[in-house]
Parts: structure tokens; C-alpha cells; sequence
């Protein structure tokens, strides 16, 4: 009987992602299906023979682990705070566990990032790893030494949803919020934000890399949008720093591709950050648009080689 592989899956808002890694890292098997939106019966479906269809493909019994928008609650089981709403008050992981006869693992997209990037990526050997994603949403999860932290009550690192700190006059109370909120940090940094607040204050419909592309050509305009933005990402990023002190930040997300967030978000926390001394290095997350699905293979430990 061939040793268990860890199958990793990564529900996201237009495709599924999955991957089959060997003990050591190796990739056994990978596909991706176009996602079924609206629909939690197709989603369920989709996830469950793509993971019948890749464990078939590795040709060894696997664990699974499932990386989603949105986490679990500990209380009930059901999906909550998952963008993608069809999800949301169902046994998720228990419907999943009962099609595939076989205990799942299931993590908030962002945990996985920091799964993945604390066991062979740009945190790798690092005792606590912040992962940050930047792309359409913003979210964050927590590794410490190498494994998963969930936190008591499941959303450990639910940073996008919190509020700018020290918001200026003119920052309140924020762009509204798909979570009923206004001002969340997510509506100041993500990828569509700055895309946002550039035609808020300049016109225009540009995407946020048509914004980095216009001021590394020297675009004043778009140079003030980037400046601003990477201030109050500095400003949001620091009030975590401050209370998690980790080894390492790892970004992932649309924005880890553009340099300029990475190289300048140490300078844009310094103000902000309460100690006399801060060295703590930001990366780009080394396995890039890979880093959810093999994050959650990794979701299960050593106990399952």
C-alpha cells in the first residue's frame, strides 16, 4: 500500500484549485475546474470529485485540506463571514467529510497562505509568520512554528475587517463595506481600494496596476494615490505588528506581484510601530498564486506521512 499523500484544495471565487504533494514536498498531481458560483450543492460537488479526480491521478490514498473565503464557526460548524454568500450557514466540512468518507481540514484562504509560506516558502524556519493577502479582498492568518494558528474561537488574523486605525477627517466614516461596515481596512488597501480612491480623488477608472504602472512612468497623480495608499496600509499593518511582534510578514495576493508595496511597507509601519527598534522583514510569498492550494495539503501534519 503506497505511503498517504496530502491533498490540498483552493475554493476561490472563479476557479478551484488542487494539488497533490508527497511527504517531502513533491507535486504528485495538480488541476483546476472553472468554480460554480451561487450554487453551494455544484461548489460541493465540484471540490469533492476534483479531489476523488486528483487522488485517483497521485494513485495513493490522501488527507485533504480545503482552503475557502470565509472560516467555521466553532459553535455550529457552519460557514460564516465567506464572500462568496452561497456558502455561508452550511456544514461545509462536514458534507465534504461525508462525500469523501474521510476526515477534512478546512482553513480560511489566508491561513493556508501562511501554512504554506511558514513550511517551505518565504517564512520557512521562522517561529511566528504573519501571511497578508492583498488582492481583491484583504485577510491574514497566523503560523507559528510551521503550524496553523486558529486562534480560540477560529479567526485568528481576521485583520480586513477591522478599522483604519487613526483615520483622518476625510477618511470617515470610509467606503462602505460588503461585511455592513464602513471604513474597514479592506476598503482602504486592497487592490480594487486603490483603484477606488485614485477615481475618488483623481477621475478615471484605472485598475491598481494601471495606477503603479502610471507613477513608476512618472504620473503625479497616480504617484500621490500610491504614496497615500501605501501609508495607510503602513498605518493598518503596524496596529498588528504592535500586538503580534512576528518573525516575518509574508504578502501574498494580486499586490505581492508589484514591488512597490513590498519594498516600502517597512518604512510606511516605522512611524507607527512602538518600539525604538524594528528590523521585521516583508516578503513576497515565494510560492505566489500556488501558495493557497499547497497550504492547505500542508494543513495536515507530519502525522499523516
Amino acid at each position: 500500500m503506497p505511503s498517504q499523500a496530502r491533498l490540498g484544495i483552493d475554493l476561490g471565487g472563479t476557479k478551484i484549485a488542487g494539488v497533490v504533494l508527497d511527504h517531502d514536498g513533491t507535486r504528485l498531481a495538480q488541476a483546476r475546474v472553472p468554480a460554480p458560483r451561487g450554487e453551494y450543492g455544484a461548489t460541493l460537488a465540484a471540490v469533492s470529485d476534483l479531489a476523488l479526480r486528483l487522488e485517483q491521478e497521485a494513485g495513493r490514498p490522501c488527507s485533504v485540506g480545503i482552503g475557502m473565503p470565509g472560516s467555521l464557526s466553532p459553535a455550529t460548524g457552519l460557514v460564516r463571514n465567506a464572500n462568496s454568500h452561497w456558502l455561508i450557514g452550511h456544514p461545509f466540512e462536514a458534507d465534504l467529510a461525508a462525500r469523501l468518507d474521510r476526515p477534512v481540514r478546512l482553513a480560511n484562504d489566508a491561513d493556508c497562505l501562511a501554512v504554506s509560506e511558514a513550511t517551505d516558502g518565504a517564512g520557512a524556519g521562522a517561529r511566528v509568520v504573519w501571511a497578508v493577502i492583498l488582492g481583491t479582498g484583504v485577510g491574514s492568518g497566523l503560523a507559528l512554528d510551521g503550524r496553523l494558528h486558529p486562534g480560540r474561537n477560529g479567526f485568528a488574523g481576521e485583520w480586513g475587517h477591522g478599522p483604519l486605525p487613526a483615520p483622518r477627517d476625510d477618511e470617515r466614516p470610509g467606503p462602505p463595506c460588503y461585511c455592513g461596515r464602513h471604513g474597514c481596512v479592506e476598503t482602504w488597501v486592497s487592490g480594487p481600494a486603490l483603484a477606488a480612491d485614485h477615481a475618488r480623488r483623481h477621475g478615471g477608472t484605472p485598475t491598481a496596476e494601471a495606477v503603479v504602472e502610471a507613477a513608476r512612468g512618472g504620473d503625479a497623480a497616480a504617484q500621490d494615490t500610491l504614496v497615500l495608499h501605501l501609508e495607510r496600509l503602513g498605518r493598518a499593518a503596524a496596529q498588528v505588528v504592535n500586538v503580534l511582534d512576528p518573525d516575518v510578514i509574508v504578502i501574498g495576493g494580486g499586490l505581492s506581484r508589484l514591488p512597490e508595496p513590498i519594498a516600502g511597507l517597512p518604512d510606511a509601519m516605522r512611524p507607527h510601530i512602538f518600539s525604538d527598534t524594528f528590523d521585521t522583514p516583508v516578503r513576497a510569498s515565494l510560492h505566489g498564486d500556488d501558495s493557497g492550494v499547497r497550504g492547505a495539503a500542508w494543513l495536515w501534519g507530519p502525522e499523516t506521512v
